[in-house]
């Protein structure tokens, strides 16, 4: 049994009773690699969602992370490894390439950091999900964190809602590039949020700001 089997058989359950964890959707999961598309309210969402999905899930991360010492040799353990987030890295798409060709799931956030309190449908989205899926020609899982307060936390209520996966074929990639990159990270962060607030509640872009700003003067 590998390091990462061991830490799971040990602290998926202890971490799914902390948070409260309900499940859903996980017939959604595949056996094969994809790429998984989560909000992000708060660091544990990566514990919840890796432990909800009953399957590893690698994750990208700023290379910084692996120069602390401590930090950088244990989440390298745990299957991430780095990325740089200042723009396109080469090496860590092919890496992605790999992985995913092996079968992995690979989890990514699209809206880059974390945005916890906030409506997600109001929040901007970064375009590297669209870029991986375009040079992965990957399929993507979308999936839900929904709590009432906005953020994971413990003893609360935290349900992980997988969806319906989006083929490639769905993306609507044509010629790759920054603009399409990030309509089509747009678009799967819509499917994301419509499984918490439904298709007929699919905000673009501008609607998002609008929705934004009113939520301020609120």
């Amino acid at each position: 049994m590998g390091f990462y089997q061991t830490m799971y058989s040990i602290f998926a359950r202890p971490i799914l009773w902390l948070y409260r964890v309900k499940v859903e959707g996980i017939e959604n999961v595949p056996a094969e690699g994809c790429i998984l598309a989560c909000n992000h309210t708060a660091f544990s969402d990566v514990l919840v969602v890796s432990a909800a999905a009953k399957r590893q899930v690698r994750y990208m991360a700023k290379k910084e992370l692996f120069k602390i010492p401590l930090l950088g040799r244990l989440i390298s353990a745990l299957g991430a490894y780095p990325v740089n987030r200042g723009g396109a890295d080469v090496g860590s798409i092919k890496r992605t390439i790999g992985l995913l060709e092996g079968g992995e799931l690979i989890g990514i956030f699209p809206q880059g950091t974390r945005r916890g309190y906030e409506d997600p449908r109001t929040t901007e989205v970064k375009g590297g999900i669209g870029m991986i899926a375009y040079h992965t020609h990957s399929a993507v899982l979308p999936a839900f964190i929904d709590n009432k307060r906005g953020k994971t936390g413990i003893l609360r209520r935290n349900t992980v809602i997988f969806g319906k996966m989006i083929p490639y074929e769905e993306l609507g990639f044509t010629d790759g590039g920054a603009k399409e990159y990030q309509a089509v990270s747009e678009e799967i962060f819509r499917r994301v949020c419509a499984i918490k607030y439904g298709e007929d509640t699919l905000l673009a872009p501008p609607e998002r700001k609008r929705l934004k700003g009113r939520a301020g003067e609120e």
